[in-house]
This record gives structure tokens, C-alpha cells and sequence, in this order.
């Protein structure tokens, strides 16, 4: 991949670049693109803006901004997350050799030294804690700043959760970032050297954007490369390990792996309902040091009675699992086993994610609109008591298969809703491994009323006790804005219920 044909800037760290007087395209003008555009115009950069959703960009014509000559004097693309690299711009782009650079790969290139000392010792950049993974990314972010912050670190969660990776990296009064970054983001980022950086697993998703699943999982990967402390991987997911395998780090960085068992040598993991650490601690061949309890993590169970995991009883096993994650992350940068307890018991998590927006007639409505993908919702499912679900699931496929989490997850099912445009491949899944579930589709011709009526098909379908989970396992894009909008459409059609 081209470098930036630009000489650094005098005084600065090896390969910050002089992008004063340099023309920059920002294709993509949404939130992290308006904020790229402003740091970028700020070091005196000539910006170009594309969007062809946004009345605010430079250029709405972005297929025919690619041909002639738009890009002859282009020193630099930073593109959007969203857009795919067979995007005609970023395709013509990398065929004349000019630099596709993520937002991340931007911020990473632009860091700030952190505010001096109360004595006036200067420090460097802040360093990174990195998180990716097909789920869990944005709980195990927010654990991980929740836990820095109780360690008194002042920092903040950044990347593809809140406030874009290039005002944060550019804030001189941060110590340290938990920098949650997804597939598309790394796919354009080559330099990033984060302190400690974690996957927490890797199951099929977006392969409508990256082609291959060996596409994508290479893409998680490129979070490894140059890892200076640790690299972070699930000792359940075999992938995750041959992923820090194949990367090249810096010398001296280790491998530490979480589990759900009794942590070996290198590893964080359970003992009991002690989470425990045998990665960092001093005496790890002989000794476990505690980090904290399940009951730590209590709050965030959404309650799973009969058929929850016996070795995290009600709390989810994939909560346990972000959490030691989280864990092993800030105990590489330094923090002491006391703040782990302490944050995660301060860790409050974002809404939908397996939230109980509504108690009707003795039946829960649980807001899991976050599980977009496979992986997710069979992650969600697990956390509920068997036969006692009615599963609101559907949306836009992306080219996923549904077979296996309809295989594992067959014995939670009480009956199904199924909504979106694209409900085929998820009927078909459970026409083979679950006949004798009732699965009720909703017509998706009227988007406005969509989730009403499939909260009306889940109530007739439910008995007391039973609980009716949004866990589509599909994006969000043909009938809602975003996961947000489609959460809060079921919420409030759940809550509505009991006004009648």
C-alpha cells in the first residue's frame, strides 16, 4: 500500500505528516468525517468533502468524482468506515497510488503529546488499549475505560463508540484511550502500535463489504501488528489465537489469552466466581491474583433461571468473558487489580444490549437490538431460560446463514416473529432445525408500524413467565436508521402494550 509522499513535520515524532498547502479528500461526512475535515483544515490542509447524503459536502456526485481529473492533484483519501474499498473513489484512488487512510490510521499518524508533569516532564502521545471482534466490542470498551477510570486515569472510550478516534488522539489532556475499532475501520489502517490490543472473537459478518470470511478475519487481525505490551485473545476461539500467531509485534509483547475455566499460565479466567489473573500477576506460576467476582457483575444479568451457564450462573458468559477481557487490557497498562473490581462494578452498559424495557401480563420485552449479526444473538438467546422465549428477530441479512444458530439455540425458542424485508434466509434456518417452533412473519410493506405489529404477534404468542427478545442476528438498514432506532421502536411498542 502507497505511504503519504509527504515530508514529516519538523520537530514532530517519525512519521507525523506535513499536510499543510496538501490536498485531502474526506469521502464520507458524517460524524467522524466532520470531525476529520476539521482537524484536517486546522493543520492547514486543503479538504474536499463527499457525501452524496449529506447537503453539507463539498460533492454530492461521488460515483463522478472518481472519474477524470477530481483526483490528479490528491495527495491523501481518509475514507469513511462505511464506505467499501470497491467504492469507485477509493478503487481509483489506490490504483494511482495515492494513500487510503482510515479515520483510525489519521489519528494514529496525528497524536499529541500528553499536558507535561506537575514538574514539567514531558510526556508522550497517550497510549492505546484497542478492542475488536465480530461482538462484545462496545461492552468491553466501556468495562475497559470504566476500569481506567477508577484507576484515575482520565480517558475515554473513542472509535466506533462515541467520540471519533481523531479528536481524542489530538487532546493533550487524555492519559490513555480505549480505542474499540471495527472490520472496515483496520481494513485502511497500517501504522497503529497500540499497547495492548484484544479480539474477542471472530465468527462470519459483513462479508457483503469484505468478500471472504478470510477477508475479514484478516482485517481483525491488523489490530495485533506492532502490539507493544499484549496481545489479547479468547481461548475459545482458536482463530483469535492464530491471529496473534500470525502477527509481528513488538519485541517483548506477550500473548494472554481469557477463559471461562480455570486460567493456565498466561491466561485470565475464572476460578469459581473469582475472576482471577495468571497473565500479569508477579507470581503467576504459582499464584491467581483476584480481580473480582460475579457478583461484581451482577447488575448486568438480565436473569437466566433455568439453563444459564453453570459456571457464570445468571450473568451471561459472554459479559464474563468481555469483562476479563477488559480486564487483561488495563492490567497491560499498568492498573492495579483493585480498580478492575472497582470499574466493573461502576460499568453501566449502553442501551440495547439485553435491557428489560417492559414487564406486560408477567412477560418481559428485553432490547437486544445491538445483536446484528449471528454470533450476537445466539450470545443472547444462550442468557434465557429454555422454551420460554419468543424471539423477535429479522432485518437485512448481509449474506448470512442462520443454520447454526438455530441448531444451538432451538431449545430456547417458544415461538418466533420474524421482521425486516429479507426473512427468508432466518425462515428457511428454522424450518430445518426447529419445525415445531410457530414462526409468524410480519408483512414489512408499512415500516412505520413494523415493530408495533410485531410486538402485538409476540404478546399472542406469549405466556406468563415467558420473555420476548429482540435479538435480530441482521442489521437494521431496511426498515430503521440504525440498531438505536430499531431498539427504541420495540421499547416503546413494549411499553405501550400496558397503556392498553
Amino acid at each position: 500500500m502507497p505511504d503519504l509522499p509527504l515530508p514529516d513535520v519538523p520537530g514532530a515524532r517519525p512519521g507525523t505528516p506535513d499536510l499543510s498547502g496538501r490536498r485531502v479528500v474526506v469521502a464520507g461526512y458524517g460524524v467522524t468525517g466532520r470531525a476529520v475535515a476539521e482537524v484536517l483544515t486546522a493543520r492547514g490542509a486543503r479538504v474536499t468533502t463527499l457525501d452524496a447524503r449529506d447537503p453539507d459536502a463539498d460533492v454530492a456526485d461521488v460515483d463522478g468524482f472518481a472519474v477524470g481529473s477530481a483526483l490528479d492533484d490528491v495527495d491523501l483519501v481518509v475514507a469513511s468506515p462505511g464506505w467499501r474499498p470497491t467504492t469507485p473513489v477509493l478503487a481509483e484512488a489506490e490504483r494511482r497510488g495515492i494513500p487510503v487512510w482510515s479515520e483510525v490510521e489519521l489519528a494514529w499518524r496525528l497524536r499529541a503529546d500528553r499536558t507535561p508533569d506537575a514538574d514539567g516532564t514531558p510526556r508522550g502521545p497517550a497510549p492505546w488499549l484497542a478492542v475488536t471482534g465480530t461482538n462484545g466490542k462496545t461492552t468491553t470498551v466501556g468495562m475497559l475505560e470504566a476500569i481506567l477510570t477508577a484507576a484515575g486515569r482520565r480517558t475515554l472510550a473513542v472509535g466506533n463508540v462515541g467520540t471519533p478516534a481523531i479528536l481524542a488522539a489530538t487532546d493533550p489532556d487524555l492519559d490513555v484511550l480505549a480505542v474499540e475499532l471495527s472490520s472496515f475501520q483496520l481494513h485502511h489502517t497500517r501504522s497503529m502500535s497500540a499497547q495492548a490490543a484484544a479480539v474477542l472473537n471472530v465468527a462470519p459478518d459483513h462479508l457483503d463489504w469484505h468478500g471472504t470470511f478470510e477477508d475479514y478475519a484478516a482485517a481483525k487481525g491488523r489490530i495485533f501488528e506492532r502490539a507493544q505490551v499484549a496481545c489479547i485473545y479468547n481461548s475459545a476461539d482458536p482463530l483469535t489465537e492464530q491471529l496473534v500467531r500470525d502477527a509481528d509485534v513488538v519485541d517483548g509483547a506477550v500473548a494472554v489469552g481469557f477463559t471461562l475455566g480455570i486460567p493456565s499460565v498466561g491466561q485470565v479466567g475464572l476460578v469459581e466466581d473469582v475472576l482471577v489473573d495468571r497473565g500479569f500477576a508477579v507470581l503467576r506460576h504459582t499464584h491467581a491474583a483476584e480481580l473480582g467476582t460475579l457478583a461484581d457483575l451482577e447488575h448486568l444479568a438480565p436473569g437466566g433461571g433455568e439453563g444459564t451457564d453453570p459456571r457464570t450462573g445468571a450473568v451471561p458468559s459472554h459479559v464474563v468473558a468481555d469483562a476479563l477481557a477488559a480486564a487483561a487490557l488495563a492490567l497491560a497498562h499498568g492498573v492495579p487489580p483493585a480498580a478492575v473490581r472497582d470499574g466493573l462494578r461502576a460499568y453501566a452498559p449502553g442501551a440495547h444490549r439485553i435491557q428489560t424495557v417492559a414487564t406486560v401480563d408477567g412477560v418481559r420485552y428485553v432490547d437486544d437490538s445491538k445483536a446484528t449479526n449471528a454470533h450476537a444473538a445466539a450470545a443472547s438467546l444462550a442468557a434465557l431460560p429454555r422454551g420460554g422465549v419468543v424471539w423477535v428477530a429479522g432485518g437485512l441479512a448481509k449474506g448470512a446463514s442462520f443454520d447454526e444458530l438455530v441448531r444451538a439455540r432451538r431449545d430456547r425458542l417458544h415461538a418466533v416473529v420474524l421482521i425486516g424485508v429479507d426473512q427468508e434466509p432466518l425462515a428457511g434456518a428454522l424450518a430445518r432445525h426447529a419445525p415445531e417452533v410457530p414462526v409468524v412473519g410480519v408483512d414489512p410493506d408499512d415500516t412505520g408500524t413494523v415493530m408495533t405489529r410485531a410486538v402485538d404477534q409476540a404478546r399472542r404468542l406469549a405466556r406468563p413467565g415467558d420473555t420476548v427478545l429482540l435479538a435480530p442476528a441482521c442489521a437494521s438498514m431496511d426498515q430503521f436508521t440504525s440498531y438505536a432506532e430499531r431498539g427504541d421502536a420495540f421499547a416503546a411498542a413494549a411499553r405501550a402494550l400496558g397503556d392498553r
